[in-house]
């Protein structure tokens, strides 16, 4: 729920529920959490473009790896797994918060 930033997952959840299933173990290709040699040239693509992956799907991933997430969460979710492979990207904040901050 957008509208309630307290109620959205953490990255740390959202890994854990939805993204360990592949990203745990490698799957299919996925880049391990952690890796930092597998997440290094995905890194360099920028946050947006690991985003967009992560919300479209790409290769053997499916939009969202199958998840039921909002885009901030699943953004949350990409900050985690992309930081502990050595990015330093900002945790995306929710829209209700940017907004009030806005005003």
């Amino acid at each position: 729920d957008l509208s309630d930033p307290s109620s959205m997952k953490t990255g740390e959840q959202v890994y854990a529920a939805q993204c360990v299933a592949c990203h745990g173990a490698g799957v299919a290709g996925a880049p391990k959490l952690g890796d930092a040699a597998a997440w290094a040239p995905r890194i360099k693509t920028g946050y947006e473009a690991l985003l967009t992956s992560a919300l479209k799907g790409k290769g053997a991933m499916g939009a969202q790896g199958g998840g039921d997430f909002n885009d901030v969460e699943i953004g949350r979710a990409v900050v985690y797994m992309a930081n502990k492979g050595g990015a330093k990207f900002d945790e995306p904040k929710a829209p209700a918060a940017a907004a009030s901050a806005a005003n």
